[in-house]
């Protein structure tokens, strides 16, 4: 585990200077047919250069897909190179893959996905929840691997709500679930391959909370719910703040009962080569896994 040192309440340093305040994007996209997403990145703002080792962040905001007997979801498709994240608010989904792995993200819990040398993977919406339908909100993240990784043995971290680390405000005003990093002293449940901060933070209005993150970690925050004032700026439902790798202090007070993901990390300097699921670093590293998923390497998934 890296540990990821972020003091609370501490107002000694510069603040976390904000590159940009990115709106909801304008047009939603549908990945299969039970994800309704925004994406903010990789697609915006000079975005891989202010938020690297995290490479992709689709959104699916509360959505009602009404009841259906046949389970809405991502058919199999392959991944390889990176890690998925995958954080329940509402809803429930199950997993299936091709190293026999299975399991249901229930709500407020987090599914950490190292797909590394590569697999195949299915993803739908949890069979009794689809059999009622009903509110459904959903984070996917993507993250990096360093070069010296990117092909360990694929694995997955299940992370239950009920196990995940805690901080609470005092008189009730909010919490913070510490999915990956320390906040306060308090260490989150995911082990990370490069130096990662993942916080759920809920505060309720007027709520204030502050965190030092370091300033050479690139760093944003994703507004689920509600609106706050950020380092001095008002920040709406659905916008998603990004930082420069300028100061270490970032100050949240909340303008109404709300509900944010902040995300920080070392970048990962090295280069990248993408096409969709596989992240290698070179061209032909992805010929590689374009040939070894042809080739049926990734194992067989119905």
């Amino acid at each position: 585990m890296i540990k990821c040192l972020l003091n609370f309440n501490d107002m000694t340093k510069a603040p976390k200077k904000i590159e940009a305040i990115l709106p909801k994007p304008m047009q939603y996209g549908m990945v299969g047919d039970g994800f309704r997403v925004y994406n903010y990145f990789p697609n915006g703002y000079r975005i891989r250069e202010f938020i690297s080792p995290f490479l992709m962040l689709d959104y699916n905001p509360t959505f009602d897909f009404g009841p259906s007997e046949q389970p809405r979801g991502v058919d199999v498709h392959p991944h390889k190179g990176f890690e998925t994240v995958t954080i329940a608010y509402k809803g429930s989904v199950a997993h299936h893959d091709s190293k026999g792995n299975s399991g249901i993200i229930h709500p407020g819990d987090v599914q950490w996905m190292t797909a590394g040398a590569g697999i195949l993977h299915k993803e739908y919406h949890e069979k009794e929840f689809s059999k009622k339908g009903g509110p459904f909100e959903m984070v996917q993240l993507w993250v990096n691997l360093p070069k010296k990784d990117k092909l360990v043995e694929p694995h997955y971290q299940a992370i239950e709500g009920k196990d995940m680390g805690q901080f609470k405000l005092e008189e009730g005003k909010g919490s913070v679930n510490i999915i990956a990093g320390n906040f306060n002293g308090i260490k989150g449940s995911a082990n990370t391959y490069t130096e990662i901060n993942l916080f759920d933070i809920r505060l309720q209005e007027a709520a204030a909370i502050n965190f030092d993150v370091p300033a050479e970690h690139n760093c944003g925050i994703l507004m689920i719910d509600g609106a706050a004032e950020i380092n001095g700026k008002r920040t709406m439902q659905h916008e998603f703040v990004l930082f420069a790798r300028e100061g270490e202090n970032i100050d949240i007070k909340a303008i109404d009962n709300c509900t944010i993901l902040l995300l920080s990390g070392i970048p990962i300097l090295e280069p990248i080569a993408q096409y969709g699921p596989f992240v290698m670093n070179t061209k032909e590293e992805l010929n590689i896994a374009f040939e070894e998923f042809n080739s049926g390497k990734f194992g067989v998934l119905n």
